[in-house]
């Protein structure tokens, strides 16, 4: 390999971290800023606080797109299956139903993105269990994989991420559901992991209605293809 291919190749992984960082980064703060906003709903000229808050975060998530582009990202947002993506439109427009007794699992290493995410799913009716590594993830399905109905992990957790994750679940149920989420994936590397069974993929920073939205195509779907039991369940 050459010296100036090894400095691009050096540099796109250099930028893939800085998306990554900048993208969890995003999603904190914006999730944060909403809780805040609804605190101080109705304070006396906090509207325009908020709305230079609002600005900023926009003005980030174009620069971290554009550091994706760069490092040869993932080009689309979202990714799913068509027959998802058309429940997820349709998902969209619907709006999440208010009564749910489906279980999800959410997988993530940074509490705060955690406890958000985990606040949105269980405010929609879900029933939400937590784990902040892989390998915590894969001990809770070891001890019952009939309880989940749908796997949400991150990409970027350390020791073992989400793809080590994503093959080790499927490996111990070969239907499990899992969806990824991510500031930035490697095109190829996601493509790979989509051609080896992963229901899905979003990327960070996404807004409640999307992540449900996608939540709910994926479990409808899954549903469908088998008889309207959980496909995990069914598998074991």
């Amino acid at each position: 390999m050459s010296e100036s291919h090894q400095k691009k190749s050096q540099k796109g992984e250099d930028n893939s971290k800085v998306a990554s960082e900048l993208n969890n980064l995003i999603q904190i703060i914006s999730g944060t800023s909403s809780l805040i906003e609804n605190i101080w709903e109705g304070r006396p000229g906090s509207e325009k606080y908020f709305e230079m808050l609002r600005a900023s975060i926009e003005r980030a998530e174009q620069v971290t797109a554009q550091l994706v582009a760069q490092a040869g990202g993932a080009d689309r947002k979202r990714i799913l299956s068509s027959d998802m993506e058309q429940r997820f439109d349709e998902a969209l427009i619907a709006g999440a139903p208010t009564q749910r007794k489906h279980s999800i699992l959410l997988v993530d290493d940074e509490p705060m993105a955690l406890e958000l995410l985990h606040g949105v799913l269980t405010d929609a009716g879900y029933d939400v269990s937590v784990a902040q590594s892989g390998f915590e993830c894969l001990d809770l399905f070891r001890r019952d994989p009939h309880a989940y109905d749908l796997i949400l992990t991150d990409l970027s957790m350390p020791l073992m991420d989400g793809e080590e994750t994503f093959q080790r679940l499927r490996q111990m149920s070969p239907t499990a559901n899992v969806v990824l989420m991510a500031g930035f994936v490697d095109s190829a590397r996601l493509e790979k992991m989509m051609s080896h069974g992963l229901s899905g993929f979003v990327g960070k920073p996404f807004a409640p209605v999307e992540i449900l939205a996608v939540v709910t195509s994926v479990i409808s779907a899954a549903e469908q293809s088998n008889g309207g039991t959980n496909g995990v369940a069914a598998a074991v």
